[in-house]
């Protein structure tokens, strides 16, 4: 466990990297196409700024985006008593609890780190599991939180959002900027920084998927070995795949933070799923019963 921590925090080390030198060569296409080193400068301390900025503000910023609302004890003790009875045999600081009004069943946890972290449960979720599925859920969101996982998350979380308000920026300056400066820039610099625009979302999006998807495998296992109850990470997973269904608040950015995928299901959505298919971690438990 705790490599899995010290890995998570390298992790995200080479994350912050590999996104900051994606934004300068798009800050770099962008001053050649202008003739204007200013432009790269600008590009790269604003996009800076922004993903410092959604570093501390992104975990708020996802708890508006999916209409979570804080809960206390008295308002929904079910819940709330799991997740106190989880973080007290984890030793975990107790995180804040939201509950999302939807009839998808969904869960997921958010935060920098363990001493700000927030699990959220859908009310779908609670209207189809008993206590010990619940707990396993919960387990699987601690889970995260204790490794660490969440931080991951919001790094990639605002950096995604950084490399699409780029993108976005790149399109209006190709179609809405200044006719003379357009008429005086390259034709190929304005086809690199249209294949840039269009494809700087798509990366980010893989590399999302890809920094998801072992976790989900590794907090499933990490929850089995909090509980000491495989059937119940099990049962939960077949009634998370059985009720699947879109969420109402659906988004691309918050995707990776659910313990299952909350967008439509199709063909695209699947291929770049930040989720594996539930069939298959399933599989692993079972599998991996033995060991537990």
């Amino acid at each position: 466990m705790y490599k899995q921590i010290a890995e998570n925090k390298r992790r995200t080390v080479f994350i912050i990297f590999g996104f900051v030198l994606m934004v300068g060569i798009i800050a770099a296409i962008f001053a050649w196409v202008y003739n204007d080193v200013w432009i790269a400068f600008w590009t790269v301390i604003v996009a800076i700024i922004y993903a410092v900025i959604q570093y501390y503000a992104s975990s708020s910023l996802a708890m508006a985006m999916t209409g979570a609302k804080e809960i206390t004890k008295k308002e929904n003790p079910r819940l709330y008593n799991i997740v106190e009875n989880l973080s007290i045999t984890t030793g975990l600081p107790m995180p804040k609890v939201y509950m999302i009004e939807d009839k998808a069943p969904n869960a997921f946890a958010t935060g920098r780190d363990p001493q700000h972290a927030s699990v959220a449960a859908t009310t779908g979720l609670l209207d189809i599991m008993n206590d010990k599925e619940i707990t396993a859920v919960m387990a699987h969101e601690m889970s995260h939180v204790k490794n660490y996982d969440i931080r991951v998350s919001m790094i990639v979380f605002g950096l995604v959002c950084v490399v699409g308000v780029i993108s976005d920026l790149a399109f209006r300056m190709m179609f809405y900027g200044d006719r003379r400066r357009n008429d005086e820039g390259s034709p190929v610099g304005y086809v690199l920084l249209l294949i840039v625009a269009v494809l700087s979302p798509l990366l980010a999006s893989i590399a999302q998927m890809a920094v998801s998807r072992q976790r989900e495998y590794l907090a499933d296992a990490s929850a089995v070995n909090i509980t000491r109850y495989p059937e119940g990470m099990i049962d939960a997973l077949k009634k998370l795949q059985s009720h699947s269904q879109p969420m109402k608040s659906q988004n691309v950015a918050t995707e990776a933070m659910y313990i299952n995928n909350p967008l439509r299901k199709g063909f695209i959505s699947n291929l770049f799923s930040s989720h594996p298919p539930i069939e298959k971690r399933i599989e692993r438990l079972e599998n991996g019963k033995k060991s537990f």
